[in-house]
């Protein structure tokens, strides 16, 4: 059974600008063409693009992706090298945690401490007018 690349996109919920964009990047194989060059997809694709949906829900990166993706196609290796890339996902998430800790602190002080009386008082708009902090960027 294949079939076509809005059906893959209802399957699985992935959008057909960002399936097209995982075929360019390579993460998912181009697909057969009929002769008329449309796209034709199997049950494969959609396994795999559940698979990297599900992923990118919890955050990998596609070269994490890619990696995992390699992995599984080869069953019989040990899953070390799955449970590393998992461990470094789970640091990196841990930091990215204590970042949005520190900037909800620092915006939970400066929404106590405003008076809440005119917008030239307003300490929320004196905190992010506080020239060289990096707030926006994760480490």
């Amino acid at each position: 059974m294949d079939f076509s690349i809005g059906e893959l996109a209802r399957q699985t919920g992935v959008k057909v600008p960002t399936i097209r964009y995982y075929e360019q990047i390579k993460l998912l194989p181009l697909p057969l063409r009929t002769a008329g060059q449309q796209r034709r997809y199997d049950a494969g694709y959609v396994s795999r693009l559940n698979f990297i949906r599900h992923a990118r829900e919890l955050g990998f990166t596609v070269e994490a992706i890619r990696e995992l993706l390699a992995m599984s196609a080869r069953p019989e290796y040990p899953c070390k090298e799955v449970d590393e890339i998992a461990q470094r996902h789970i640091a990196d998430i841990d930091r990215r945690i204590e970042h949005l800790e520190i900037l909800r602190s620092e915006l939970q002080r400066a929404v106590t401490a405003c008076r809440q009386e005119n917008i030239s008082d307003c300490q929320v708009l004196g905190t992010l007018s506080v020239p060289g902090h990096d707030h926006g960027k994760f480490p």
